[in-house]
């Protein structure tokens, strides 16, 4: 992209990098790369987060912070808190569309887990996403949504490896969208777990 002003915003700039990313895999992420994405030169960039070490490092900041807008944007738009949890399951995996995108953004993870500077921010996420998850299974105990012994705590590990585990799978065997992978798994761990005669709202994001 070209033309855009050379006052663009950080945000615009991280999201702009997501995007990259899952273009280009760690290979061909370079701030070149995200400034024509943005319409910058790679000085701004320089200029702004230093190095492409530095623009990681703010990006995994702001992911973060964002997975708290998320929740209140799921739980917004669902009465049900299980539903809140479908859908925030389905934004925070809206940026690997494409087994390809998927595929460059687990290998960005793979780098994380060897950078000691992305790895404690990585493990920032997984602890927040984590307590989110487990805030909302709490609060469908608490509303008949789930058995009254359910173990959120437990159940939020089990679902986090299923936001993991199903999108690998989706990757690997191709069928389908990952939406309706992430729904369908997601139905399959709770059910047990569901009261007699009742369906989670998880059909709508």
């Amino acid at each position: 992209m070209v033309g855009r002003p050379r006052g663009v915003d950080d945000a615009v700039i991280l999201r702009a990098t997501t995007q990259v990313m899952g273009q280009v895999g760690p290979a061909g992420l370079t701030l070149a790369a995200v400034a024509r994405e943005v319409g910058l030169v790679p000085a701004t960039l320089v200029q702004r987060f230093g190095s492409k070490h530095g623009l990681l490092l703010a990006l995994a900041d702001q992911a973060e912070k964002d997975m708290s807008e998320l929740v209140e944007r799921a739980r917004r738009s669902h009465d049900s808190a299980l539903g809140a949890l479908a859908a925030l399951m389905v934004q925070s995996m809206a940026a690997m569309s494409t087994p390809e995108s998927y595929a460059n953004h687990l290998a960005f993870l793979c780098m994380d887990l060897g950078d000691p500077q992305l790895y404690e921010r990585a493990r920032a996420i997984h602890r927040t996403q984590q307590r989110t998850i487990a805030h909302l299974l709490t609060e469908a105990v608490d509303t008949g949504e789930l058995r009254t012994d359910s173990n959120p705590a437990a159940l939020a590990r089990t679902v986090q490896a299923v936001i993991a585990g199903s999108g690998l799978n989706w990757a690997l065997e191709r069928e389908g969208g990952l939406e309706q992978r992430l729904r369908q798994e997601l139905a399959a761990v709770l059910a047990p777990h569901l009261p007699p005669r009742t369906t989670p709202d998880m059909e709508e994001s």
